[in-house]
């Protein structure tokens, strides 16, 4: 299953669009606001399909605002056709850029090809000389060769910090990304971050993997 997070105002075209990709395995979630688009944990999806034209905010600026935060493929899904947008979209960050109207066909071309791509570049980044190692199709975690026994909230945030591995995650973003934990309940994600340190012999106060970061939320190191 391919996640794909679409940025899109034209709501007919959305659904036409998202019914075809359906057929090849690719899940879309459908935001026709920006704003909200951009709050909707982009970490948890494997592809971004962005409109230009947008109400309240430009396309362009949700790409600036997208690459700046999360390492996700872009692709611009757009009928304005100046070559100073593709130009400017893809140098702030766009993968691709295809102009409407368009054979769907192409679209999921291109995101089977993008994600494909992208995730043969990030898999040595969450494996290689970690202590930590996920099979995926099992839902399983490993911590140093030993299988560890989660809670499905355990494992949902576990696994999003190891897929982010030495990056700073907000408490926000790790809420959003783990179905298992009750929405923007902070203390249960305390409750959970210290049974997992439990579960690794990770103390508190002298870390070694599961890190404590002022005023933003976790990262995971090891």
């Amino acid at each position: 299953m391919i996640n794909v997070i679409m940025i899109e105002d034209d709501i007919e075209f959305a659904n036409l669009l998202t019914e075809y990709l359906a057929k090849f395995n690719i899940q879309v979630k459908q935001y026709s606001d920006p704003y909200l688009g951009l709050s909707a944990g982009i970490s948890y999806f494997d592809c971004m399909i962005l409109d230009l034209t947008l109400p309240g905010l430009d396309g362009l600026e949700v790409c600036k605002e997208v690459r700046k935060k999360f390492d996700i493929p872009i692709i611009i899904s757009s009928a304005r056709t100046d070559l100073s947008d593709k130009v400017l979209g893809l140098g702030l960050g766009a993968d691709d850029y295809l102009p409407k109207p368009y054979d769907p066909k192409e679209m999921q071309a291109r995101i089977t090809s993008l994600v494909r791509r992208y995730k043969k570049t990030l898999a040595p980044q969450i494996d290689l000389n970690s202590k930590f190692k996920v099979e995926h199709e099992k839902h399983e975690i490993f911590y140093d060769g030993q299988l560890l026994t989660l809670t499905p909230a355990e494992y949902d945030i576990l696994h999003f910090l190891i897929k982010k591995h030495g990056f700073s995650i907000s408490r926000e973003e790790l809420a959003n990304n783990c179905k298992s934990l009750r929405e923007k309940d902070s203390k249960s994600l305390d409750v959970i971050i210290g049974r997992l340190r439990a579960k690794i012999n990770d103390n508190s106060r002298e870390p070694k993997h599961i890190f404590s970061v002022r005023g933003i939320g976790y990262k995971l190191l090891g």
